[in-house]
């Protein structure tokens, strides 16, 4: 999947689940009951044990039907791992210039955590496709639309305090997509075999962003 391809994806669905899964096979199992529900964007974690392996299978498994990243990269050597594991698109929480640099390498879509307007330009500046809005609890929505005034042509993606019920807020205030950790896919669901739920859950957010849109 080109670059452009996987940025026009990105927009396109919207939403993506954060899953930082409590074992391989729960968060494969995740993953299946979020793609029964119509969510399409998925990122593993780095907190997710064996997390490139679990990426490997995903890909294998499902190619090019869903997308696939990984998130909550700290270290430069990451960066590798999830290209060679078959990432689309890779994610940071912060902005560091040593691992910016190294996952703007790879050529895939890269995604670098800020918040505050210097890290957010910075972001911009080390060549950032999208700018993960991070902690977006922090702020919210209304954060979101003072930060569009000074920079408009900056890709935008929220992630942590996305819920059902504020999707529309995050959309009407500039964002190009939302991630969705636990308020989409809760590990304790996992746990307790509550597939179902997560499977019921997943139609909703997709339903609130297709509204919001």
């Amino acid at each position: 999947m080109s670059k452009e391809h996987t940025l026009s994806r990105v927009q396109e669905l919207g939403l993506l689940a954060v899953l930082r899964g409590p074992s391989p096979e729960l968060t494969l199992k995740m993953v299946d009951a979020l793609i029964r529900g119509g969510v399409y964007g998925i990122e593993i974690t780095y907190s997710t044990p064996s997390a490139t392996e679990v990426v490997k299978t995903l890909d294998e498994k499902y190619g090019d039907q869903i997308l696939i990243g990984m998130g909550t990269l700290t270290e430069a050597e990451q960066a590798v791992e999830a290209n060679e594991a078959g990432a689309h698109f890779i994610v940071s929480p912060h902005c560091e210039t040593e691992l910016a640099q190294a996952m703007i390498a790879t050529n895939l879509v890269t995604m670098i955590g800020a918040f505050t307007p210097c890290e957010i330009m910075e972001a911009h500046r080390l060549g950032a496709d999208i700018v993960k809005l991070f902690p977006g609890s922090l702020g919210g929505p209304k954060y979101l639309k003072s930060i569009r005034g000074p920079f408009p042509d900056i890709p935008i993606m929220p992630t942590g305090g996305v819920s059902v019920d504020n999707v529309a807020d995050w959309f009407a205030t500039g964002a190009i997509a939302v991630g969705a950790g636990s308020a989409l896919c809760p590990g304790a669901w996992a746990i307790e075999g509550r597939f179902d739920d997560i499977t019921e859950r997943a139609r909703a957010f997709v339903m609130a962003v297709q509204d919001a849109r």
